[in-house]
């Protein structure tokens, strides 16, 4: 599936939600689905540069419709607040972007209880589309686009059920190639319950294959800069690349439920956007549906389809 995003037809009087929106890959989808014609929502934890990222954008594209609201997904409490806040103003969604999150990052345990990278990554967007999914209309036009990651097929490459919040052993690699896992496995479990349901909007995933972002701040400075001026430029592409797989799965028409999208270059660190490789344990639906339950007794999340 060959993508060009200016041959996407303009998408007016329609709603994104984009969470992680100020940096990286957040912000380049923001920035693409802006200069689409959708009003954008750009959800992030720091609202201070969200805003100057907001300005950058609209010197990119004059005219750009954005709003940014604040949202910590790593805090159950918050994601409730930003939906209340969301429904308070807008009464319809086309798309949810769930973007944001953190990589590699020290052993931390959020307010909820939940390790750091699972409550940001997965947890989060897991109760959010929960609260947000009756606004989407019943069309193939409306999707929930999920990000997971190449590093989902690394690590232990299975969800740790006895320990999911890695209380008794913690690896930051490992943890967060379970969240990408997590994210993967939940957008196919969501499709399926859609599918189910006999509704027609879509749950699509997309990786942005290797791309240099913030992701990796928590990554050693001395072997980032190595690593920057060395083996990066070959083996990884921009932010803006990065995100077109993101935006092929939210606007590309012949996109179906369950598709997954990423690079097709080398392992598919870079390259153009196209299907990507799932593994088998993430279409495993037993586990799959083992996460789901297992999520909506840990969030509290309500399903509604």
């Amino acid at each position: 599936m060959s993508f060009d995003l200016n041959k996407i037809p303009d998408q007016p009087g329609k709603i994104a939600v984009v969470t992680g929106a100020n940096a990286g890959l957040g912000y380049e989808t923001s920035l693409g689905l802006a200069q689409k014609g959708m009003k954008v929502i750009m959800a992030c934890r720091n609202l201070e540069k969200a805003e100057q990222a907001k300005a950058d954008i609209v010197k990119q594209a004059p005219g750009a419709d954005l709003q940014t609201m604040a949202l910590d997904l790593s805090r159950l409490a918050s994601v409730k607040a930003f939906a209340q806040a969301y429904r308070d103003k807008y009464s319809t969604l086309d798309l949810l972007i769930n973007n944001a999150g953190i990589m590699f990052s020290p052993y931390s345990k959020t307010e909820d209880g939940f390790e750091g990278q699972m409550a940001a990554n997965y947890f989060g967007h897991f109760l959010l589309t929960s609260l947000l999914l009756d606004l989407l209309p019943d069309t193939p036009d409306s999707r929930v686009v999920t990000l997971s990651s190449i590093g989902h097929r690394r690590g232990t490459g299975v969800i740790n059920f006895d320990d999911i919040n890695a209380e008794k052993q913690y690896s930051r690699t490992d943890a967060y190639m379970q969240t990408k896992l997590a994210c993967l496995m939940f957008s196919q479990e969501l499709q399926r319950k859609l599918a189910s349901a006999g509704r027609k909007t879509l749950s699509v995933a997309a990786h942005p294959g290797a791309s240099d972002t913030e992701l990796a701040r928590h990554i050693n400075p001395f072997l980032a800069n190595i690593l920057r001026y060395t083996v990066i430029p070959f083996v990884t592409h921009s932010p803006k690349n990065g995100a077109l797989p993101t935006l092929l799965a939210a606007l590309e028409p012949n996109v179906r439920g369950g598709d997954y999208y990423g690079p097709t270059g080398f392992r598919e660190m870079k390259g153009p956007p196209g299907k990507a490789t799932m593994s088998t344990y993430s279409q495993n639906q037993e586990m799959a549906a083992k996460l789901w339950d297992l999520s909506v007794q840990l969030t509290g999340a309500e399903y509604s389809f």
